[in-house]
C-alpha cells in the first residue's frame, strides 16, 4: 500500500499501481483539497483495476483526522474516555454513533479503510499516542473500541486495531526513531486484552507497530515472526490482515532498505505493508518482491473492502448523520474528569 503524491495521480503513480504488488493506497492531507476532488481522485484510483485498489486514510478525530472542510470534525478518542466514568453506557453509544459517523462519512466518497480505533492504553509515557488513546484502563479501552467498531460496521467499514501490541509503554516516537519498550510479557497482559475482546468481536483488521521488545524479540514487533505467528495468529487466535505501519518510519530505518524491510514484514507474518512518503523506493521495492505471492494473505485483505454506502448528499441528509454530527459538535466542550483508575 502506497502513498500518493498529490491531489490527482501522476503518470508515473498510474503505473505503480497498475503492479499486481500493489495492494491499495493511503491518502494524507497532501491529497485532499475538497471533498468533490477527494471523490475524483478515488474514483480515478478505482478505475484502474478491477477487483479494485483498498483506498484509506488516517482518520481517527482529533490531530489525527486527514480530511476536514466539509468531514465532520471528530474529536479526538480521550474525550470519550473523559466521560466513560460518569455514565459508562451513554459513553458507549456516543462511542458507535462516532464511529459510524467517521465511517459513513468516507465511505461515502468511496474510501474503504480509516485505519482506527488506536487502543494503546494512556499511560502517560507516548507524546505520539496521547489523546489519541481512549482511556487508561484496559477494560474501559476495550469496551469503548469494540463500540467503536461496531458503528464503523454499521456504516460499512470494517476497523483497524493500533498499534499491535502496543506503544504506550515507548517515549520515544516510532515515526522519528528506534522505540523500545523495555518491559516483559507479564506486564504486557493489560495492553493486549483490548485486542483479545476486539478479536472475540469480529476484528478483521490490525496495525503492527515498529517497537522493540527487547525482553521478548530483538526486532521490532512489525518485523517479528514471534509476535505476528506466535502471539497474534496463535495465542491471540486473530484470523484478519496484518497490515505493517508506515515503513519510511524512523523506528526501522536500521533494518536495511525499504526493500529489505518490505521484504521481512512480509516474512514475518504481514499480509500489506506501507510505504506512505518515501515515492523514490517504490520501485526498488516492486522489483525485489516480483513474483511474490500470499494467496491467503490476498484472501484476508479482500475482507477489507468497504460495503454498502450512501451518497453524501443522501448521507447529510439523514437524521442518523445530523444526530452524530451535533455529538460530535457538542465534545468541543471539554470536561473537567480525569483518565485514572
Amino acid at each position: 500500500m502506497i502513498g500518493l503524491r498529490g491531489e490527482a495521480l501522476s503518470a508515473e503513480e498510474r503505473e505503480w499501481l497498475l503492479n499486481p504488488l500493489i495492494g491499495g493506497v493511503i491518502l494524507f492531507a497532501r491529497n485532499f483539497i475538497s471533498r468533490s476532488q477527494l471523490e475524483d481522485l478515488v474514483a480515478d484510483v478505482r478505475s484502474l483495476r478491477t477487483p479494485s485498489l483498498l483506498v484509506s486514510v488516517d482518520q481517527e478525530g482529533g490531530r489525527v483526522q486527514r480530511f476536514r472542510g466539509s468531514f465532520t470534525r471528530l474529536p479526538p478518542m480521550r474525550e470519550l474516555g473523559l466521560r466513560y466514568r460518569a455514565d459508562p453506557q451513554a459513553t458507549l453509544k456516543r462511542a458507535a454513533q462516532l464511529g459510524w459517523l467517521m465511517a459513513a462519512e468516507l465511505r461515502a466518497c468511496g474510501i474503504d479503510l480509516s485505519f482506527a480505533p488506536v487502543v494503546d492504553l494512556d499511560r502517560g509515557m507516548a507524546s505520539v499516542i496521547g489523546d489519541r488513546a481512549f482511556h487508561a484502563n484496559a477494560d474501559a479501552v476495550a469496551e469503548l473500541a469494540v463500540a467503536f467498531m461496531r458503528g464503523m460496521k454499521d456504516a460499512g467499514m470494517v476497523a483497524t486495531a493500533k498499534h499491535f501490541p502496543t506503544h504506550a509503554g515507548a517515549v520515544v516516537d516510532s515515526h522519528e526513531a528506534l522505540a523500545v519498550d523495555n518491559r516483559d510479557y507479564s506486564e504486557l497482559i493489560d495492553d493486549l486484552l483490548p485486542y483479545q475482546r476486539l478479536i472475540d468481536s469480529g476484528l478483521r483488521s490490525v496495525m503492527i507497530a515498529h517497537v522493540v521488545f527487547p525482553a521478548l524479540d530483538e526486532r521490532p514487533a512489525s518485523l517479528s515472526e514471534w509476535w505476528i505467528r506466535d502471539q497474534l495468529r496463535s495465542h491471540l487466535r486473530f484470523n484478519g490482515a496484518v497490515i505493517s505501519d508506515d515503513l519510511g518510519m524512523g523506528g526501522v530505518k536500521s533494518e536495511g532498505s525499504m526493500a529489505d524491510r518490505a521484504e521481512r514484514a512480509l516474512g514475518a507474518g504481514c499480509d500489506m505493508v506501507l510505504i506512505c512518503n518515501d515515492f523514490e523506493t517504490v520501485p526498488s521495492v516492486l522489483q525485489r518482491l516480483e513474483g511474490y505471492s500470499d494467496p491467503a494473505a490476498q484472501l484476508r485483505l479482500v475482507r477489507l473492502r468497504g460495503g454498502k454506502c450512501a451518497t453524501w448528499q443522501e448521507l447529510t441528509a439523514s437524521d442518523q448523520w445530523s444526530s452524530a454530527n451535533q455529538l460530535a459538535v457538542s465534545f468541543d466542550a471539554r470536561p473537567t474528569l480525569t483518565l485514572e483508575g
